[in-house]
């Protein structure tokens, strides 16, 4: 890897620090080649402190270290994308990221829709809302509900209509994050029991 730390006069390249796992963008920060060399061997992000003019270990003092993961650098050359392991928050006043963001998984539309679906559950009361209804009619209804998208599905892999199966497949999917919040759940817990098992 060919870092150009010529470009700028001061010899600092600009890091950008992502959550490996998350894909949150958790803090900027800046290096020269000796923080790199120190970030590569100790295997914990090291940055060069402007305002302190030395190189500085992030959670040196906090414990709240940022643990290496992977490097890339980009297309000029001239700034670095740090993968990470964090160890508690990122910011020093106390938040996941720097820019006071909650550092959580996000699925896209599949987080926008658990929101959805919560919100609905929480507005039991509402006589047009199909997700108030099954949850007024509990678990049972709800499980009954995805045992029978799930034999669907079943059906239609075995046929050749794609439509069909993808359709069968989205009504399984939506009625499987009803039933995890029926239970008290949302995806997030079934990705840590998945990445437990990758171990």
């Amino acid at each position: 890897m060919e870092i150009d730390f010529n470009k700028n006069q001061d010899g600092l390249v600009p890091v950008i620090v992502q959550d490996v796992k998350t894909k949150n963008v958790l803090m900027l920060g800046y290096m020269n080649q000796e923080a790199l060399d120190a970030t590569e061997q100790t295997k914990k992000v090291t940055f060069y402190s402007r305002s302190k003019q030395r190189l500085w270990t992030k959670g040196e003092e906090s414990g709240n270290f940022l643990e290496l993961v992977d490097i890339k650098n980009d297309c000029d050359n001239d700034t670095l994308l740090v993968f990470v392991n964090p160890v508690g928050p990122t910011c020093h006043k106390g938040t996941d990221t720097c820019w006071g963001e909650s550092n959580s998984q996000e699925y896209g539309f599949l987080s926008q829709l658990e929101e959805i679906i919560t919100a609905r559950k929480n507005d039991v009361e509402n006589p047009d809302s199909y997700v108030a209804s099954l949850f007024r009619k509990g678990i049972n209804k709800i499980a009954q509900k995805v045992g029978e998208e799930a034999v669907e599905t079943v059906i239609e892999a075995k046929d050749s209509n794609d439509e069909l199966f993808l359709n069968e497949s989205a009504d399984l999917l939506f009625h499987y994050l009803i039933l995890l919040q029926s239970k008290g759940y949302q995806l997030n817990d079934i990705v840590k029991v998945l990445q437990e098992r990758h171990k």
